[in-house]
């Protein structure tokens, strides 16, 4: 477990690389925010986390649960979920929007782009009115897979 980034990680610079292509710009890793959102658009009041689904526990086929020291795993799952539920309550108590991505959503970056453009509404740049057409052609070109989760 030492060897578990928990910034800059391929799920995340996918989404980050992404964001950018579509012509959002953001700040990373708030430290005054609670849980140090992954990627922060503080004008729109939005935090966005990037989810591996085997450590947050998303109901896809990447989140299945080690056969040895099955007890450690359960404790550290539920650990994780609650703390992410914690800092979302938090983060909305203080007025942010909490937008979640996950690990198996990267496998259509087309349409993570759409969905994400609809949560986030247009970028802010001037004179970039085809930028999710651009990210949607830099996400075809991209053929980025969600990895599963050694086991």
């Amino acid at each position: 477990m030492s060897r578990i980034r928990g910034r800059d990680t391929g799920p995340e610079m996918t989404v980050r690389r992404l964001l950018h292509a579509m012509g959002y710009r953001f700040r990373l890793h708030a430290r005054d925010l609670p849980g140090k959102p992954d990627v922060v658009f503080r004008r729109r009041h939005v935090a966005l986390f990037v989810h591996g689904c085997f450590w947050h526990r998303h109901d896809c086929g990447l989140a299945y649960v080690p056969k040895t020291r099955a007890d450690f795993w359960q404790r550290k799952f539920a650990g994780n979920v609650a703390r992410d539920q914690r800092t979302e309550q938090e983060l909305e108590v203080a007025g942010w929007r909490v937008v979640a991505v996950w690990e198996c959503e990267l496998g259509d970056l087309a349409s993570l782009a759409g969905r994400l453009a609809k949560e986030l509404g247009p970028p802010r740049t001037l004179g970039r009115s085809d930028s999710l057409a651009k990210a949607r052609r830099w996400a075809r070109k991209t053929r980025v897979q969600a990895k599963p989760s050694p086991r």
